[in-house]
């Protein structure tokens, strides 16, 4: 299915900065982490991480899976085929 070039933007958009795609790479290769992991793992504070991981959920790069008080992030698969895009840039 062809992608619409707005829809693209929102995609790119997601990994527009250079804190997203570290959060991204992050996320693909521990699955199932907290916004106080990724803070901790890219020695970044909680505030800031928060925000970038709401952007990339509101374009679709990365799924918020609420279990009990935590919120376990995850890459969609949209995620992974920017991952792949990065990985081949």
């Amino acid at each position: 299915m062809e992608k619409s070039s707005k829809q693209l933007e929102r995609y790119f958009k997601g990994v527009a900065n250079h804190r997203r795609i570290d959060i991204l790479l992050l996320v693909n290769k521990c699955g199932g982490i907290t916004v106080n992991e990724i803070a901790e793992n890219l020695s970044c504070n909680f505030k800031t991480i928060s925000e970038h991981t709401r952007k990339l959920s509101l374009a679709g790069l990365v799924s918020k899976k609420y279990s009990r008080q935590l919120v376990l992030h995850t890459i969609t698969p949209y995620g992974l085929k920017i991952i792949k895009f990065i990985e081949t840039f």
